[in-house]
């Protein structure tokens, strides 16, 4: 199945990689929090809703609270954020990657 990649109106880019649903901060969102923080993540295994709060991110300019952009479930977090929150900070944003999902209604995703 082709990758494809997609940006949402809350700054987030969502790549489907033929298995999981991957979310992360676009450029954008990065220019508009400034120097990230801390991101409370969920855990995996959590379920989350299209439109609910799923990820809150702490910056410089602003506290932010993303909606799930899809229904599914938490199958992986980026741990290196844990670790390290600079990598929410990386000018290449797909590094900034903040969740995967599985589970999705692909319906969801193609009417983005």
């Amino acid at each position: 199945m082709e990758k494809k990649c997609l940006k949402t109106k809350d700054n987030l880019w969502i790549l489907f990689n033929g298995a999981e649903y991957v979310i992360g901060l676009s450029t954008q969102a990065q220019e508009d929090l400034g120097k990230v923080t801390f991101a409370n993540l969920p855990k995996p295994g959590a379920s989350v809703k299209q439109g609910e709060p799923m990820v809150e991110v702490e910056a410089e300019k602003a506290v932010q609270e993303f909606p799930a952009p899809l229904s599914g479930t938490i199958s992986s977090i980026n741990d290196k954020i844990a670790e390290n929150i600079d990598v929410l900070n990386d000018e290449d944003e797909m590094n900034a990657w903040l969740v995967a999902l599985k589970d999705v209604d692909t319906t969801e995703f193609d009417n983005l």
